[in-house]
Formats: structure tokens, sequence, C-alpha cells
């Protein structure tokens, strides 16, 4: 672990001396580069720096131990730097964790209605209602790109995108099958009854980074919809983009212009593409996918909301929490640090494996 650390000081050390160079500094992309490597590093070494203060203390006050007048004051001293040599030591650990570099960006997130007819549809509103008010909490903000609403309420579909700080880092345990336990509006008998929506999760990417080819797209342009599938509007403003090498389909309504939902639409296809890319390089890998907290596929069951109960559980790391009202109003904290949580020990395990 030293060893990387002592390589991490050099490192910024020799990022420090460049940072000075007049070809860098009249370089605006190469020091913007340049610059958040420096500040990635920065937290590990000022740490560092820390500790190795905190252990030449600690020989200073064990060689104050052998004077008998001393004897008290440095057995005081050794106890209070020890504390703070086991606590810094746990945070060099801890960044010492490979970072996912998606975890800055922020993210589009699709909810679908699956298995449960209206009920479902009614339960993907209650999910992206759910993630609205903790996007509100976090100060993050929502845009919706495409939905389809349900007959009786909720959606059928929603896509929508969530800027802000660090939104990945948070949002990407939410991937998955979410199920729903509890007595349906339209139930007559009082029955509870068990429905799915399945909700995908895909960081932001520079839309530079992908390059698609005209030829292989097939655009098609709609009047947009709302619920029940009636048109809203006289124009042809809705776009739906198909990429056929991949299958990939995305549509985009909510803008008046056909050219704006056509450009926004375009950023999806990229976002969509990208996470089909990371998902089969992962797979391919195999060890990746064993560190992290699920799949991230959409089939994966994940979470059971259960009304009746007042209970959320999380089955990826046995987690429940009763309470579903707070949850379901976006209190999602202890979920979401609870799933960080694990992540970060799973990591960690797989750290101490390779060393």
């Amino acid at each position: 672990m030293f060893n990387r650390l002592d390589a991490i000081v050099e490192k910024f050390n020799a990022l420090s001396e460049e940072l000075v160079k007049p070809e860098i500094l009249n370089n605006f992309n190469e020091l913007k580069k340049l610059s958040k490597e420096q500040s990635d590093l920065k937290e590990t070494v000022e740490v560092y720096e820390e500790y190795k203060k905190v252990r030449e203390n600690l020989k200073q006050a064990h060689e104050m131990e052998s004077d008998p007048e001393l004897k008290e004051i440095a057995l005081q001293e050794i106890e209070a730097l020890e504390s703070k040599e086991k606590e810094l030591y746990g945070k060099l650990e801890i960044l010492l964790v490979p970072k996912d570099e998606n975890d800055g960006k922020n993210v589009i997130m699709e909810i679908r209605g699956a298995a449960g007819g209206d009920e479902a549809n009614i339960f993907a509103g209650d999910l992206f209602r759910m993630y609205s008010y903790y996007a509100e909490a976090n100060g993050w903000k929502i845009e919706v790109v495409h939905e389809i609403e349900g007959a009786s309420g909720g959606y059928s579909q929603i896509e929508f995108m969530v800027k802000g700080d660090n939104v990945y880092s948070k949002m990407k345990y939410e991937s998955g099958s979410h199920r729903v336990q509890r007595i349906p509006a339209t139930e007559t008998q009082g029955r509870v009854h068990t429905s799915t929506a399945t909700v995908l999760v895909m960081p932001e990417v520079e839309t530079a980074n992908i390059d698609i080819k005209e030829s292989d797209l097939k655009i098609d342009v709609y009047h947009s919809s709302g619920a029940g599938g009636q048109s809203v509007n006289t124009a042809n403003s809705a776009v739906r983009i198909t990429h056929v090498p991949t299958g990939v389909v995305v549509t985009c309504q909510t803008e008046r212009s056909q050219l704006r939902n056509k450009e926004r639409a375009m950023n999806l296809l990229k976002i969509k593409i990208n996470d089909e890319m990371m998902h089969a390089q992962e797979s391919a890998i195999g060890a990746e996918r064993k560190s992290k907290i699920g799949t991230g596929d959409r089939s994966e069951k994940i979470r059971t909301y259960n009304y009746p109960q007042n209970r959320v559980t999380d089955h990826r790391i046995n987690f429940s929490i009763m309470a579903l009202d707070r949850v379901m109003d976006g209190d999602m904290h202890p979920i979401v640090d609870a799933l960080i949580n694990e992540d970060l020990k799973l990591k960690l395990a797989g750290e101490n494996l390779e060393q």
C-alpha cells in the first residue's frame, strides 16, 4: 500500500512541475486535463502526509516514554496518536479504492411499467416521484426527455436526465427490477397484488467520444402523444431514432421543435450505445461484475416495496428499512448509504486479495 502511496506523491509532484510550464499554460485542454489529474490525487497526498506526520510524532512520543518524568504525558499522547493513526490508515485504504470514472457524471434514467398492467404503470409513476424528491433533496435537476403516460395513471415508460454533483455515484445502484406489493386502487376484494417496474441508469457521455454513422440511422417523425396515445399537437415534432446495427431505439417528444428533439434524441442514443458497450466489456472481463453490487441489468430483481408492512428491502445486500412512506417521499439516503458502504467493502476486499 505504501509503495502505491509513494508513487501517487511522486506523480502529484511531477504534475505540479508540468502545470507551471509555459507550453501547458498556453494549452487550455492540456491544462484542464492535468489540473483534473492533480485534483484527483490531492486528497490522498494530503492524508498520506498527515499520516506520516502522525507516525513521526508517535515515534517521538515512544522515545519520551522512557523518561520517568514525561512517561504519563507520553502515554496520553501515544493513545491519542495511535487512534489518529488508525483513523488515517482507514481513510487511505478508502482513497486507494479504484474510482469509478463515471461517478461525477449526470445520468439518463429510464423507468418502465413491467408485470402488472395498469398497477405496474402506476408504480413506475411512484418511482419517478420518489427519484424526483430525492433529486430535489440533493440539489439536482430533472429534465424529462420522453414519456408515455399510463391509461390509469403513472407511466408505461418515462426517460429523464438527472443533472447535478456526483449523480451517478448515488444513482448507479438503481438499475434493475423493482417490485411492489400492495392493494391496487382497482382491487375490489382487498387482495395484495405484486407488480414490477424496471429502472435503467446510464451515465452521460461526451458525445464526441461516440461516432455514429448517419447511414446506420432510421429516423421517424410523428405527432407527440399523451395518455392513451392521443396526439397532443398537430406538428410532426416528435422524433424516433433507430440505430440499425445495435437495434437501440430512442424517442424524444418534449421539445416543440423537431430539430431540438432530434438533437436530444441523438445525445440519448449515444448514451444508450455507450451503456451497452460498457456492459459488454464488463461481461467479457467477468471480474468487474463480481466486484459490483448487482449486475446493473434491468431484469435483476433488486428491491421490494411492501406497503402493508411499510417495508423496503434491497435484496442485493439483505437490507430492510421499516420506513417505506418516507422512502417514497424521497428519503432514500439510508438505502443509498447502505449500498455505497457495501460496495466499498467489496472493493476493499478485492484490493486486499490483490495485495
